[in-house]
């Protein structure tokens, strides 16, 4: 790797938001490691970013595996720049018919992974003395979304992470911040959304700027947290929501 090109590396980067940011990573010379469940989407994303693209198969909810994961993209690669948690699950289900095991698996993704993940990445990134870190919130933990009882509380807990871990880790030179997408044009949410005509028209009527936004414009925003131009910025959580957290 050349010394000065950044690393980054970005949970769930095969697809939808992770995909748009390993995008606008690549295209600014950042050498971008993506982590998926998925060995075709990973493969087909690198061959579309090109050769600052790499892939790298793991199922993040096998807590277990994440250490030796991290410790060969450090082999390989180096002490990463950027650590971008975005790998996720939803599971919508009226709250009386989720199990423990439902609520549980849906912890151990978005929560329990992110922890694992950041704690063996901020290892290497104290010892650099550098290191941004950004997670992935939702509308979810900025209001009531019925029917994602777990998915909320998920998004909810990686807001509060995001704000003890900057206070306890900017001292020591890593930034830690979050992004909250509003509804945003992927495959996930579209499926979400076409289905339940009544969610998609609360969702247009509460967003002022009327419309779903891009994968792109959730790209933007963490690539400005990531970088230089957020180096005085920590412990925030950025909406890019066209106004729907503030809808009425």
């Amino acid at each position: 790797m050349n010394a000065n090109t950044r690393l980054a590396i970005i949970t769930g980067g095969g697809s939808g938001l992770g995909l748009a940011a390993a995008k606008k990573f690549t295209e600014n010379n950042i050498t971008t490691v993506i982590i998926g469940r998925n060995e075709q989407k990973l493969a087909d994303a690198a061959a579309a970013l090109g050769p600052l693209c790499i892939g790298r198969s793991c199922d993040l909810s096998n807590l277990t595996q994440i250490p030796a994961l991290v410790a060969g993209i450090v082999e390989e690669f180096g002490v990463p720049d950027i650590l971008v948690n975005n790998a996720g699950i939803n599971h919508k289900k009226p709250f009386l018919e989720v199990s423990d095991e439902d609520f549980s698996n849906i912890v151990t993704t978005n929560l329990l992974s992110v922890f694992a993940m950041s704690r063996e990445v901020i290892r290497y990134m104290i010892e650099a003395g550098r290191g941004s870190v950004i997670n992935i919130s939702s509308m979810a933990s900025q209001y009531g979304i019925p029917y994602v009882i777990a998915y909320t509380a998920t998004k909810s807990a990686i807001e509060g992470m995001t704000r003890a871990m900057a206070t306890e880790l900017s001292p020591k030179g890593i930034r830690v911040n979050c992004v909250a997408p509003g509804f945003i044009a992927t495959d996930m949410s579209a499926k979400a959304l076409n289905s339940d005509p009544e969610r998609k028209n609360k969702v247009m009527s509460r967003t002022p700027m009327g419309k779903l936004g891009e994968p792109a414009d959730v790209a933007e925003a963490i690539f400005y947290l990531s970088g230089e131009a957020a180096k005085y910025v920590t412990g925030t959580i950025l909406p890019v929501d066209g106004g729907n957290s503030i809808g009425f």
